[in-house]
């Protein structure tokens, strides 16, 4: 709706000198000013492109932190090279491992590690972290592996590599390490609270997705002030208009 002048508006700015050509302009930029205001608005409140920005934006990484909570690879990966007597080196700020150049004194040989590594391989798992276990079944599976674990290598710690007295002081400590791991993991599945935590995970993940898809979100974008040049005969109708 245009802005309407009373009579009387004309009249009383004729009277402080203003001509009709004067008094149209004025009506038509303050016009233009108040669709340009709504139109601000309105795009302020509902831009599809900071919406989608910012939804893309909350699952994309939803989904990285889901991903990561289950990949399980790297703990694996770090057990094989311990077991393996792989030595640790940080170069340009990155870990690295290599080779012990004395591998007759690795602990286990590669048999040694292919064994260990199958069967905690078998635990390490999304199996194992996505189930439900009570305190009471996590402490009685940890036990389980443990003594399964330390019969496996007393039975075969010399076809294994431990064919020294000095490599066998690491016995315990290998069964003791292996089965801390396994415990760690049966304990992220104690009551169901690694499946839970995934489940809200992705649930915030279809949320922020579902949000891309609705309404528009509110931008803190700064307002821009009004401006009306000092000419303008409308600013001096008695504080109607200006």
């Amino acid at each position: 709706m245009g802005i309407q002048l009373t009579q009387q508006d004309v009249l009383n700015l004729k009277a402080k000198g203003f001509k009709e050509s004067d008094i149209a302009q004025a009506v038509k930029e303050l016009e233009q000013e108040t669709l340009q205001g709504g139109y601000d608005k309105t795009k302020q409140q509902t831009d599809p492109r900071a919406n989608a920005y910012h939804s893309a934006f909350g699952s994309k990484v939803s989904e990285d932190i889901a991903k990561q909570q289950l990949e399980l690879n790297d703990i694996l990966e770090k057990a094989e090279h311990i077991l393996k007597g792989d030595i640790v080196e940080f170069e340009n700020g990155q870990l690295n491992w290599k080779d012990n150049p004395d591998i007759k004194n690795n602990t286990l040989n590669k048999k040694g590690v292919q064994i260990c590594m199958k069967f905690l391989s078998l635990y390490i798992n999304r199996n194992t972290i996505l189930a439900d276990y009570t305190d009471e079944e996590v402490r009685y599976k940890t036990l389980d592996f443990g003594k399964r674990f330390n019969d496996l290598l007393f039975l075969k710690y010399d076809e294994m590599g431990m064919d020294t007295e000095e490599k066998r002081k690491e016995y315990a400590s290998i069964v003791g390490a292996i089965t801390d791991v396994v415990h760690s993991a049966y304990s992220r599945a104690k009551d169901g609270r690694e499946r839970e935590s995934y489940r809200k995970m992705i649930s915030v993940s279809q949320a922020s997705s579902g949000m891309g898809m609705a309404g528009g979100v509110n931008i803190n974008t700064p307002s821009q002030p009004k401006t009306r040049g000092l000419l303008n005969p409308m600013r001096y109708v008695a504080g109607k208009y200006a």
